[in-house]
């Protein structure tokens, strides 16, 4: 797993979820551009490998397995799970490193961004925050049923393109509209652009996370 350290001693650590097909590398670079107020230990994990459906059954990175165009019907269960243990097996090591679950912020963009949204409603103790950027929750029929106290006390940001071509902004608003009518707190950001980072995005999430860290 890659890691970039912004000072000595981190007190806050950011997980970031690469999507389909990338690697741990991917947002290094965003990372690396964000200032904020407290040193933070920035982690880059790899998703497994596994063939995905919609692609031929092409063996690559991925989360979870995708099998239809509608990349929110038919949901992988299995896989989102072991990535949601993957997840909170990254979240434990941190925590035993030291670094409180209150000072943890889990970023996700697409696939990973639909990884940390799973798990934000699913989570035991309050996380810092998650950043769910240009994705969606996934199986949402069974967000009602799966929601925590710890989940609900876990603020959301939300970001998406207004003409994103892969995963559709009326599925990311309705992923926003099941949160909010199940007590989460999100915080809701759309921009100009398709499948991507747009550049008031990256200064929109640096004041977030800012917001939510001390010095």
């Amino acid at each position: 797993m890659l890691m970039i350290e912004s000072g000595r001693n981190p007190r806050y650590v950011v997980i970031w979820l690469h999507g389909l097909g990338a690697d741990g590398s991917d947002f290094m670079p965003v990372a690396d551009e964000l200032q904020l107020p407290a040193p933070v230990r920035h982690l880059f994990p790899n998703a497994p490998k596994r063939p995905v459906t919609i692609n031929g059954g092409f063996i690559m990175r991925a989360w979870y397995d995708i099998v239809e165009d509608q990349i929110h019907a038919q949901p992988d269960v299995a896989g989102i799970t072991a990535s949601q243990q993957i997840l909170q097996g990254i979240i434990a090591e941190q925590v035993a490193l030291g670094i409180p679950h209150e000072h943890i912020f889990v970023a996700g963009f697409s696939q990973g961004g639909a990884i940390a949204l799973h798990n934000a409603v699913r989570l035991t103790t309050p996380l810092a925050g998650v950043l769910a950027l240009s994705t969606y929750l996934p199986m949402a029929k069974d967000c009602a049923a799966a929601v925590t106290v710890a989940g609900q006390q876990t603020p959301i940001f939300m970001a998406h393109g207004r003409s994103d071509p892969i995963v559709p902004c009326a599925l990311g608003t309705a992923s926003r509209d099941a949160l909010l009518a199940n007590g989460f707190e999100v915080e809701w950001h759309d921009y100009p652009m398709q499948h991507s980072v747009h550049p008031v995005e990256l200064d929109d999430i640096q004041t977030w996370l800012a917001q939510r860290m001390t010095a």
